[in-house]
């Protein structure tokens, strides 16, 4: 008697393993997309990450050496390294900003903007890319507005 019930529960349990083995396999693709549909975990509802490059500590130090170059100051961290190198860049691809008179200082995730603008506008329009930046908590815009001198007349007589 003892031996048919082992056998009976071994056949058991062999069946069921072999039908849940049949199932993941089924050549029935409306089936599958059903099944796959009815299992969605919390996992696949989170967005997955944007890819971001790589930032090493090798590309902080270049980014450091390239704005003590043009007196700016980067705080130790990775992150500010990065924040300053994407500042930049959107600057620099920002035809309302002069990238290169806008010095931009960045210290534990805060930005100091310092220099001299041609407009108001550039110097809003400074602020609002640093603050958009990600990782940046904190903007202090201390640019000056002063439109660039226009050649005079005085000038061009002095230069006959």
């Amino acid at each position: 008697m003892r031996t048919r019930l082992l056998l009976l529960a071994a056949a058991s349990i062999l069946g069921l393993g072999i039908a849940a083995c049949e199932q993941g396999t089924s050549t029935n693709s409306n089936s599958n997309m059903t099944a796959n549909a009815n299992l969605a975990s919390p996992r696949s509802e989170v967005p997955a990450p944007t890819a971001t490059p790589r930032y090493s500590e090798e590309k902080a130090r270049e980014e450091r050496a390239r704005a003590k170059e043009n007196k700016e100051t980067i705080g130790d961290t990775l992150d500010d390294a990065w924040i300053h190198a994407k500042i930049m860049a959107k600057l620099i691809g920002d035809t309302s900003t002069p990238e290169r008179k806008i010095n931009v200082d960045v210290v534990n995730n805060e930005v100091t903007l310092r220099g001299t603008v041609d407009t108001a506008e550039a110097k809003v329009e400074a602020e609002r890319i640093a603050k958009e930046t990600d990782g940046v908590t904190k903007v202090v815009n201390q640019l000056k507005v002063s439109p660039a001198a226009k050649p005079s007349n005085a000038n061009k007589a002095k230069a006959k």
